[in-house]
């Protein structure tokens, strides 16, 4: 496989230098701080991230604000008292994007959440805990414990609250397989996604760099 040291070259080159690519890199959170987060902001990312996937990122930013305003600005618990009659109302509200199934989701995380609390005190101190050697296995837990949450929505999730973990995006993979990782365009499969956190994981030995720099250096390296 590909050393990061060529990989990093590349982007370096392409990005106009290192101190050009170094302020590429998204914001990472200390694991304090990400333990610290609270319950509401986990499921208003998740609700984000579920409305922005498969439509324009625009729309939903600018109905953000309406969005807080409708759901009480996203507390798990009372997400769970609303009642049957409330959802439909909430459904037919022009204020959001009135997308049934994916106001569902949010009664469905809002109760993943709060399991995940029972277990570890909140969702941010299991999230801040994972290691990052296995981020396969968080992806996973998302994907099965809450609803909508698989694919590039969990991953951004992650990614927009902090923590260090790589996004699949489509630069990225085709970063991996140039670099001799065999994955398909787009990988799914237990075996790909093993060998994807191999290989993120020999590259942060290698830099000792976070994964998400790690990520965005794999999305830099290549002409879009």
């Amino acid at each position: 496989m590909e050393k990061f040291a060529a990989i990093f070259a590349r982007a370096s080159e392409r990005k106009g230098g290192e101190s050009a690519l170094s302020r590429l890199m998204p914001e990472i959170k200390s694991s304090r701080s990400l333990s610290a987060s609270k319950n509401d902001r986990w499921l208003a990312q998740m609700t984000r991230c579920i409305f922005q996937a498969g439509f324009v990122w625009r729309v939903v930013d600018n109905k953000w604000d309406d969005f807080e305003e409708v759901f009480f600005n996203f507390p798990p618990d009372r997400i769970l008292m609303l009642s049957p009659d409330q959802i439909d109302r909430i459904c037919q509200n022009p204020k959001i994007i009135r997308n049934r199934q994916k106001v569902l989701s949010i009664q469905h995380n809002a109760q993943y959440i709060l399991d995940v609390c029972q277990e570890h005190g909140s969702f941010g101190k299991m999230v801040s805990q994972w290691p990052g050697d296995d981020l396969i296995g968080l992806l996973s837990h998302m994907k099965k414990g809450g609803s909508r949450l698989g694919g590039m929505s969990g991953q951004r999730v992650l990614r927009n609250m902090g923590k260090d973990t790589f996004v699949l995006t489509g630069d990225v993979i085709r970063c991996l397989q140039r670099a001799g990782v065999d994955i398909k365009n787009n990988p799914t499969s237990q075996r790909e996604m093993k060998l994807i956190q191999s290989a993120f994981n020999d590259w942060h030995d290698q830099s000792d760099l976070p994964y998400s720099h790690l990520s965005r250096i794999c999305a830099c390296s290549l002409d879009s």
